[in-house]
């Protein structure tokens, strides 16, 4: 499933396209809102929270969309032709520029000002200006009893990290991705937040999450998709395996050298 930062520069690609422009073409592929018409008003404004994409629309209506594990947003030329088949799922064009939703895990329109129908259980965004690093602590500690690579997943805790950013952001810390919440000190806490919006933060205008400073394929991340390869930093094979209860486990990666406990 895209992560935060690739959210967040899906919404800055559909910003440039549709921002301040006046829609043309408006056509949900949904059964929900096939009748739904926006053509004639004009974008707002497009932003990520999270792991969800709202645009907001002349008229006090937002388009909420999200991604999950297939969804992508396609920019280009108005007038091209959209993929051919059921995988369309929402086209928002207007005269230069077409945004076409493929596979879309979700589709909403909400008005804007009750957005939190779609968006209000998150917790405070890593890269919005709502981040707020002591309430993702405070969230953290609400199950003390699990473990802190379950707990990053919670996008009720904080909102963007997923398997990638988890990863990293453990191993950066040195920390043991089974570690009871509640066995880590408020600070440690944190700086373990702090080190994940940092991380985040230098990685969301780049094209793709890069930890070590070397983007180059293959050499851009310490630990994520690096099982049983020798740790970067100290040589011991990389543990790769599964985390959380079954149906909803993510993969998990870490060094069992660099992150004991």
């Amino acid at each position: 499933m895209p992560e935060g930062d690739a959210v967040y520069r899906t919404a800055k690609r559909l910003s440039r396209a549709l921002d301040g422009r006046r829609l043309t073409r408006s056509d949900f592929r949904v059964p929900r809102y096939a009748t739904a018409d926006l053509r004639g008003r004009t974008v707002l404004a497009t932003i990520s929270r999270g792991k969800h994409l709202l645009t907001r629309v002349e008229g006090g209506v937002t388009v909420h969309t999200h991604l999950r594990m297939e969804g992508s947003w396609r920019v280009g030329p108005a007038g091209r032709p959209a993929p051919r088949g059921d995988v369309v799922r929402l086209i928002l064009a207007n005269t230069e520029w077409q945004a076409v939703g493929t596979r879309l895990g979700m589709v909403d329109l909400v008005p804007t000002d009750r957005e939190e129908r779609v968006v209000g259980h998150l917790g405070p965004d890593m890269l919005g200006p709502d981040w707020d690093a002591a309430l993702a602590v405070r969230n953290l500690l609400r199950a003390p009893e699990r473990t802190i690579g379950e707990a990053l997943l919670d996008q009720r805790a904080l909102a963007g990290i997923g398997t990638i950013w988890r990863a990293e952001t453990l191993y950066a810390a040195r920390m043991s991705p089974w570690r009871p919440v509640g066995s880590i000190p408020p600070d440690e806490l944190e700086a373990l937040v702090a080190v994940a919006h940092r991380l985040m933060d230098a990685s969301k205008d780049g094209p793709t999450p890069v930890t070590t400073g070397d983007p180059r394929p293959g050499r851009s991340l310490f630990v994520y998709g690096r099982a049983r390869r020798p740790c970067r930093r100290c040589g011991t094979p990389i543990s790769g395996g599964e985390m959380g209860p079954q149906p909803s486990e993510r993969l998990i990666y870490w060094c069992p050298a660099c992150q004991q406990g």
